[in-house]
């Protein structure tokens, strides 16, 4: 589609009272204004991001995501506001849709409605009970005539509903004829790109005013608004993903990752955490699992297991209490209050309770490497860099701190010894203290 796609992210976003620049909070495992330049990708291949404030962090964030991506920087001294963020800004094509990069909820089809046509300008309008907070629309007949912000309203312009939802389709031609005739004479002193409704329309241009859902151009001012957007992005999330199939126990009590992704019939228990590009195929995750960045295939994980960064399970049994990180396990059951960091372990192997990979020396991490059909007892440590072969018995209790070879037990124990009557002994004593007798 020949359009071009302009983001205004040059805002400082006081109103999150946060060090972090607004447009990078993120929504469903990612930033928000991601989500918008998604959006905008599936209707452009031109795509300009205005910044001012924290530009540079904000345009290596991108940078590290995007390729293709141009960039204008606004002159907030000269001109502020919306209408000077547009001041300079080149686009290839004849339409430039114009939006805002803390309106993270938009989608394809909600942008597909302001680009359709050939009037002038369509700007995007919301029909609300409450007005308070917006710009309010004057509509003559079928036509956008003005846009007065609230600031600048009169007592009986403030009584209309029909308020501007800040996205924009606009062509080029108007941008290059009434964006140098913007002016700052308002209650805030800023050059309003909503001017350029009134200039147009005193020109008899044609506006159309396209109705849209509040829920999708609802913009994120607040760490408040931040969560009302996540609570609807995880609603779309978990609809779309039970649509496709996965099972979902109390789904919303349930948290998957915008970049997830399942394959299969997949299972998720109430309480389930699914966070970053985790990867689920035939997967059963039980109540209260966290899974993060990994790939479950042909696995049940937890109640309360925890699967940590860069982790592989195929074919594996990972039982309550269980923290796997950055471990590859094929065919193995760990049933519960086990640690496995660093690790490669084969099909076959049992990881009794209380198993722990000692992986950390205080300065580097090290691995554990682990065969097939291999019976690691209860409460064994095992202090990496370390290598167990195919078929190993390791007695509960063990410290191991060498490899084994194949076929070999290992045990470490110290010798259990008794002392008869030492119960009674012990508490007689005490007893006897207690009372003063000697």
């Amino acid at each position: 589609m020949s359009i071009s796609v302009v983001i205004l992210a040059a805002g400082q976003g006081t109103r999150m009272k946060s060090p972090t620049p607004k447009v990078l909070h993120q929504i469903s495992g990612k930033a928000m204004l991601f989500h918008v330049i998604d959006a905008a990708q599936s209707l452009s291949n031109d795509i300009t991001v205005v910044l001012y404030h924290q530009a540079d962090r904000i345009r290596k964030e991108i940078e590290a995501h995007y390729s293709g991506i141009s960039f204008h920087m606004q002159n907030v001294q000269e001109f502020p506001g919306t209408g000077g963020a547009m001041k300079g800004v080149e686009v290839r094509h004849d339409k430039v849709l114009i939006l805002n990069g803390d309106m993270p909820l938009m989608t394809k089809e909600s942008l597909l409605s302001l680009v359709q046509g050939d009037a002038h300008i369509n700007m995007s309008v919301l029909k609300l009970e409450d007005p308070s907070g917006y710009g309010r629309v004057m509509i003559d007949e079928e036509n956008a005539k003005e846009i007065v912000e609230e600031k600048d309203c009169t007592p009986e312009q403030k009584k209309i509903q029909t308020v501007n939802a800040g996205v924009y389709c606009i062509q080029k031609e108007i941008l290059k004829q009434y964006i140098p005739c913007l002016n700052n004479k308002n209650a805030q002193a800023e050059y309003y790109l909503t001017d350029i409704i009134k200039m147009a329309a005193q020109e008899h241009k044609t506006i159309h005013p396209v109705y849209v859902a509040e829920e999708e151009f609802k913009g994120v001012n607040s760490k408040l608004d931040l969560a009302i957007a996540e609570e609807i992005m995880q609603r779309r999330i978990r609809n779309e993903w039970m649509k496709k199939g996965v099972i979902m126990h109390l789904p919303e009590t349930i948290y998957i990752d915008s970049q997830a992704a399942f394959e299969g019939e997949c299972i998720l228990e109430n309480g389930v955490c699914i966070q970053g590009k985790s990867r689920l195929c035939n997967a059963h995750i039980k109540a209260h699992s966290v899974i993060e960045e990994s790939h479950i295939e042909n696995s049940d994980i937890g109640p309360m297991g925890h699967i940590r960064p860069h982790s592989k399970i195929t074919n594996t049994h990972i039982g309550n209490f269980v923290e796997i990180k950055k471990s590859t396990l094929n065919g193995v059951k760990a049933g519960h209050l086990a640690y496995i960091g660093d690790a490669s372990i084969e099909e076959g192997t049992n990881l009794g309770a209380g198993v722990i990979t000692c992986n950390y020396d205080g300065k580097n991490k090290h691995k554990t490497t682990i065969g097939k059909n291999v019976f690691v007892g209860s409460d064994t440590q095992l202090i990496a860099p370390i290598f167990i072969e195919d078929d190993v018995m390791i007695a509960a209790g063990t410290t191991v701190n060498k490899d084994i070879k194949q076929g070999e037990l290992a045990i470490s124990r110290t010798p259990l010894r008794t002392v008869q009557n030492f119960f009674y002994k012990f508490f007689l004593t005490e007893k006897k203290k207690q009372s003063g007798e000697k």
